[in-house]
């Protein structure tokens, strides 16, 4: 990881270009990842979920047509199945929640909203 701060990005979504337009009016430099054209790996994944203190499935967007082809809704959400959840996003990273904000101090949120934005900065 970067010692900057880093935005996945998804141009395509609405919350990720606002996460994106907020650091850029705040004047904060960031390194841009296009998480979708580069795809976080496994070792990643499981970086960025301690950082953010999450499990797999809660950056999970399970409305997603390939979550339901993946039958996610019927996974259980155990340690046991941790890993198979965090496969399930590096295979298929267009199921990971956006924007994740990552610090160059190991801080990291999923800055759908504005508030959970600033409390980076």
């Amino acid at each position: 990881m970067s010692e900057q701060m880093e935005i996945w990005h998804n141009p395509k979504c609405s919350k990720s270009r606002a996460a994106k337009a907020a650091l850029d009016e705040a004047g904060i430099a960031y390194v841009e990842r296009r998480y979708l054209d580069d795809a976080p790996t496994v070792a990643e994944l499981t970086e960025i979920l301690g950082r953010l203190g999450l499990e797999p499935w809660d950056i999970t967007r399970t409305g997603e047509a390939e979550a339901k082809e993946l039958g996610l809704a019927g996974w259980t959400r155990t340690d046991a199945d941790r890993a198979r959840w965090i496969d399930a996003l590096a295979n298929h990273p267009k199921l990971i929640q956006r924007p994740i904000v990552i610090t160059g101090d190991g801080n990291a949120v999923v800055a759908r909203n504005e508030e959970t934005l600033r409390s980076l900065t």
